[in-house]
């Protein structure tokens, strides 16, 4: 009987988050590292394209080194790399894909483009604990499924039957949850971003000043 691990870096740089992880045998979080650009961004109640690509620049390669040292790996431990190439902000993707690329090629390492979408679905079946195994996690999604995807500029249902079979059961016409949220907050005269400022704000609000 052979005890092979399975180790792949993740790295995410689609709107305006820097994130990298290093992941065991497709479920287990050994790291996690994410820098945020919301403060930067606070100021301008939305995500500027530019802006957020220059930030990425800036703050990549920190990132992923300290995904490594979190999680106690090198190099050589690494099997693969993975890296949102879809859907997401231009300039913001082009810095992941391009970084990922280069340490592919540099480190000699496999490389695989993700669909940051199907992602937070499967994000479902990842566990913090490296040394649980998915026979003791009871509530992990079984199929078929449906799963509610809000992902700032992105809003879906969609229907799982197995593996990478999706299918899109309903979804937004014009905008997605997240930038509704972000835009009214700011029609409000309410902080960047919007969810947490709204929710927040509500819960002082007058409940019976509007009959529905």
């Amino acid at each position: 009987c052979y005890n092979i691990s399975m180790l792949i870096l993740g790295i995410e740089t689609s709107c305006d988050e820097t994130a990298a992880a290093v992941v065991e045998n497709g479920s287990h979080i050994l790291s996690n590292v994410v820098v945020s650009q919301i403060d930067i961004f606070a100021e301008y109640g939305g995500v500027i394209p530019e802006v957020a690509a220059r930030n990425h620049l800036e703050v990549v390669m920190p990132v992923i080194k300290k995904a490594l040292t979190d999680a106690n790996k090198t190099w050589s431990d690494i099997d693969a790399i993975a890296v949102t190439h879809t859907p997401g902000l231009l300039g913001s993707l082009l810095i992941g894909t391009l970084t990922a690329r280069t340490l592919a090629i540099l480190h000699q390492k496999p490389l695989y483009a993700v669909h940051h979408l199907k992602s937070h679905i499967y994000a479902n079946w990842l566990e913090a604990n490296s040394s649980s195994t998915s026979q003791s996690q009871p509530n992990l999604p079984v199929f078929p499924l449906l799963s509610l995807v809000i992902s700032g500029g992105h809003t879906q249902i969609l229907k799982m039957d197995a593996h990478n079979h999706f299918e899109i059961i309903g979804t937004t016409r014009d905008d997605a949850v997240g930038e509704c949220f972000d835009k009214v907050a700011k029609i409000l005269g309410l902080p960047y971003p919007g969810g947490p400022a709204i929710a927040h704000a509500a819960l002082t609000g007058d409940r019976t000043k509007y009959r529905f």
